[in-house]
């Protein structure tokens, strides 16, 4: 017969960790969520190589910002939540799933936001992935006391930009644009206001870990795209395709080195 610490429980209050907890790693959850992204980031990157192919370099950028805005600040959210509050029961797990679901639906709403300026799918995936993230929220509201007002600052922010995305959806299109930049800014300032109340307690090292590992998934499509280069060279015998490999290899060689260069970002959380 198992123990009570050798089982996970279903449900645990959701009480804020401690920022000098010891050995504070990435969790296997975490792991699969980046593996989730890294779909979307893939198809983003997709369509601006494909663009920029075609000329249409103005437009490929406008989109794979748009497009890139969506996946990274649902990761930084879910990351800098889940360095607080990781409860690791049934609960959390499930929410954590039904964010990777509203990832998935993003990533299939890419293809129609290059092709056909359509960002609905990814509207659609976005806010499940947000609103997902408020039900965690409201967890550490009724688990945290001392970080009660903060985390319902996050719910009510995030509810409300999350409608305002909605609502962008039956605009008319003369309009799709300021009001894209004006919901960024909101979904911006949510952390800003929550954060001001009091502090949420991430933990310095492990939020450098996370921020390590997306680094990884984005430089991973620029290893990609050099493989690729350097199999077309190879087949087509084009040295002019050889001399881009070599280039697009010392770039990413330098972006890693210089980006992971110090083994230790932060100071100690003595905090």
């Amino acid at each position: 017969m198992k123990s009570d610490a050798s089982v996970r429980a279903w449900y645990r209050p959701m009480r804020a960790r401690r920022r000098d907890e010891a050995h504070r790693a990435a969790t296997p959850l975490e792991l699969f969520f980046d593996l989730c992204f890294v779909v979307a980031v893939a198809l983003a990157s997709e369509g601006l190589h494909h663009d920029v192919a075609e000329g249409h370099v103005g437009h490929g950028l406008v989109s794979y910002l748009s497009v890139f805005f969506a996946i990274w600040w649902a990761w930084v959210n879910f990351t800098w939540f889940a360095s607080a509050y990781d409860t690791d029961d049934d609960v959390y797990r499930l929410t954590v799933l039904v964010q990777i679901a509203g990832a998935l639906i993003l990533a299939a709403g890419v293809p129609r936001a290059f092709g056909e300026a359509d960002f609905t799918t990814i509207t659609y995936g976005y806010v499940v992935m947000r609103l997902a993230a408020t039900v965690n929220w409201l967890r550490a509201a009724a688990g945290d006391p001392a970080h009660r007002a903060t985390a319902l600052t996050f719910v009510v922010g995030v509810g409300v930009v999350q409608a305002g995305w909605l609502l962008r959806l039956l605009l008319p299109p003369a309009w799709l644009t300021p009001a894209f930049v004006v919901l960024v800014v909101a979904d911006l300032l949510v952390p800003v206001l929550g954060e001001r109340r009091r502090q949420t307690t991430w933990h310095p090292h492990h939020i450098a870990e996370r921020y390590q590992l997306f680094t990884l998934i984005v430089l991973g499509e620029a290893v990609l795209s050099t493989s690729v280069a350097i199999q077309r060279g190879v087949d087509a015998g084009n040295g002019q395709l050889w001399s881009l490999a070599a280039s697009g290899t010392l770039i990413v060689f330098a972006i890693w080195w210089l980006y992971f260069d110090r083994p230790d970002p932060l100071p100690p959380a003595s905090y």
